[in-house]
């Protein structure tokens, strides 16, 4: 897997193609919800992009304090199914997590996390802070890095 961090200017249109591809099949039809994934977001964050045998299989976008939550953050967490069983989920976090504080300059980071997956973000540092809430129809918890 090799990671590249872009700006959403530097995104080519191909690349931009099967990043909205990649979270259309995942958080659309996979998780059966309906909402509205181009929120005129992508053009504050930078764009992490997994590539494997050149094609996008994982994904993420970051944003700096203040664009999102008051912290910096993670969204958009994505890999392709078919690739999940390589672990890529964890590099595509390590990765994530790394650009934050080498773009932004700080360690705090905020998450709206899908309640299923509190442990793999557990495994990363993050800790929950506050109750379970809905967003988009599914459950969420805010996870933070201190």
């Amino acid at each position: 897997m090799n990671f590249i961090t872009k700006s959403f200017s530097e995104l080519n249109p191909t690349e931009l193609y099967a990043i909205l591809q990649l979270r259309s099949e995942v958080f659309v039809v996979e998780q059966d919800c309906v909402y509205q994934d181009l929120d005129f977001k992508d053009q504050k964050s930078l764009h992490i992009l997994g590539f494997k045998n050149e094609k996008i299989v994982a994904y993420t976008r970051i944003f700096k304090p203040g664009d999102y939550f008051d912290n910096a953050s993670i969204g958009r967490v994505v890999v392709a199914a078919p690739e999940r069983k390589y672990g890529y989920g964890h590099d595509l976090m390590k990765v994530s997590i790394k650009a934050i504080k080498d773009h932004f300059k700080v360690d705090k980071i905020t998450i709206s996390a899908q309640v299923y997956l509190q442990k793999f973000y557990e495994s990363h540092n993050f800790i929950q802070v506050g109750e379970e809430y809905l967003e988009d129809g599914i459950p969420h918890i805010r996870m933070i890095i201190i």
